[in-house]
């Protein structure tokens, strides 16, 4: 996949911005707070419908203004696409969404039409913080590349949901207990088709996040993932799930919350068979968290038999001399979003096209 514009109206610190990027490493360049990630937030807007930053889209309008709108062309294998999202402070539908001519009646329908793997320094978190954003760095992968599980991950939040009220309820009105059964089963159906993707998507995952950190690292130290459920190694994920949200009932009344499920799970990651969470340096962390991008990127290439676009903010001048050199050999397979403030970061990379950035104002160089 390529892209082939972005244009930005009203977007962040953005009145108006075409980006017209190379095939090859397109850079961002200028001092800090200019607005070089909020180029890389659009177009991430475009892949999932959502920011990376922020689930305020309001905060994506332009301050002093009432809609702002996104728009990329993009050359596939299979012909050209057009995305674009408008915003609107002052619509009861406030994200408009179209593909082509046709307007979006869900933001599933958006998934697929762009692909791009973002790497920030916020992305540290995966190892650093609890399963939460690791689950969240796992199904954004998903959601782009199987919209059905998409689908699937929105019906078992739903789902979640109504058993934790009903929950609540219970302890109001017992009579409504024999109703559980019902959202146990359906609880139990969706999440089996979540466990069934997030196990198959790990070990992809892990082996080609080895090989990365293998290749980053000399070969010095050793990267694994492992997929952490409840039912991990069930060969019935969904038969797994129901018996064990039957024998968890008496606790989760007790509690008036589920503590079954697939909204428990967790990715291992280990570094020499330890925990990377626990005892990885800073710098350990980074390169497992690079490798795990650089095994995103290669899995939707797998999948889409197309290579996505990867955007790369600010990280360069994080990384030693030759982790950097290791990535630059990378970016120069694909199209490649970059952000820095010193075009020195870059050195031995192949530029194709390159912006300055100051006050929201895009300049080709």
């Amino acid at each position: 996949m390529r892209v082939k514009s972005l244009s930005l109206t009203n977007f962040r610190n953005y009145e108006r911005a075409l980006i017209e990027p190379g095939a090859g490493v397109t850079v961002f360049t200028g001092p800090n707070a200019q607005g070089k990630t909020n180029i890389l937030e659009a177009l991430h807007l475009c892949c999932l419908g959502r920011s990376h930053r922020t689930p305020r889209d309001d905060e994506l309008i332009r301050w002093g203004q009432t809609s702002a709108r996104v728009c990329v062309r993009t050359e596939q294998r299979d012909g050209t696409h057009e995305v674009s999202i408008s915003l609107d402070k002052t619509q009861k539908k406030r994200k408009t969404v179209r593909i082509g001519a046709r307007q979006a009646e869900r933001i599933g329908e958006l998934l697929g039409h762009v692909c791009a793997v973002l790497f920030s320094p916020e992305d540290l978190q995966i190892v650093k913080s609890g399963p939460a954003e690791r689950r969240r760095f796992l199904d954004m992968q998903l959601s782009q590349l199987r919209p059905a599980y998409f689908y699937a991950l929105q019906r078992a939040v739903r789902t979640l949901n109504q058993r934790n009220a009903l929950l609540r309820e219970i302890a109001r009105q017992s009579a409504l207990i024999d109703t559980l059964d019902m959202w146990d089963e359906q609880l139990a159906r969706t999440g089996a088709v979540i466990v069934q993707n997030r196990r198959e998507a790990v070990e992809r995952l892990s082996t080609l996040a080895a090989q990365a950190h293998a290749s980053l690292t000399g070969g010095r130290e050793r990267l694994q993932l492992r997929y952490l459920s409840q039912v991990a190694q069930a060969q019935d994920p969904q038969q797994a799930l129901l018996a064990r949200l039957r024998a968890a009932r008496d606790e989760d009344l007790r509690r008036m919350t589920t503590t079954v499920g697939v909204h428990r799970d967790d990715i291992g990651i280990l570094i020499n068979g330890r925990e990377a969470r626990m005892f990885a340096s800073q710098g350990q962390q980074r390169s497992a968290v690079l490798s795990l991008k650089l095994a995103q990127l290669d899995l939707a290439g797998e999948e889409r038999e197309e290579a996505p676009v990867l955007m790369l903010d600010d990280v360069m001048s994080e990384l030693d001399p030759g982790r950097r050199r290791q990535l630059i050999e990378r970016i120069d397979r694909v199209q490649t979003f970059v952000t820095c403030t010193d075009l020195s970061d870059l050195a031995g990379a192949r530029q194709d096209t390159v912006y300055r950035v100051e006050d929201g104002t895009l300049t080709r160089l």
